[in-house]
């Protein structure tokens, strides 16, 4: 009996596991695909256009891109590193990334019904205050240099 219930539990763990596996697959191969789609399609003076710096309009625009990508979060740091390796300002991406993940239209309904309209409007006074704040923050204290580097090889502080 006991080996039946172990067997029956390995089964449902393994089953569960699946099925995460097969939730996640999915907006990774989207996140993974939209990435290589900006890097194929998209040229670097483009971006730099697009999203030259941290200025409040260029975070304005990223913002406004972020939200209407409807990206979940793996595609969103696919998308943002592309925008970045591709010449976006580093802010701006990540505003971008900020926003697709925290001011999607489609998401806001959804909360409005699941969750009432409080948690809703939280969301979307909390995306772009956060988007602000790590704006204020990587002013002061992110440098150049270490963006140069993310943007040379990706890998910080290695040679």
């Amino acid at each position: 009996m006991l080996a039946i219930d172990v067997v029956h539990a390995v089964t449902e763990a393994l089953s569960f596991a699946f099925g995460m596996f097969w939730e996640v697959l999915w907006a990774l191969i989207l996140g993974f695909a939209l990435s290589g789609a900006v890097q194929a399609v998209v040229s670097k003076g483009e971006m730099r256009r697009l999203l030259p710096n941290d200025s409040p309009r260029t975070l304005v625009v990223a913002s406004g891109l972020g939200a209407a990508s409807s990206s979940c979060s793996y595609a969103a740091v696919a998308l943002a590193r592309s925008l970045f390796r591709k010449g976006a300002d580093f802010t701006a991406a990540m505003a971008f990334q900020f926003a697709s993940t925290n001011l999607v239209i489609e998401l806001g309904v959804i909360m409005a019904v699941i969750l009432g309209w409080e948690f809703t409007l939280g969301e979307f006074v909390g995306g772009p205050l956060m988007i602000v704040f790590i704006a204020i923050i990587f002013r002061l204290f992110l440098s150049r240099r270490l963006v140069d580097e993310a943007r040379g090889d990706g890998h910080v502080g290695q040679r």
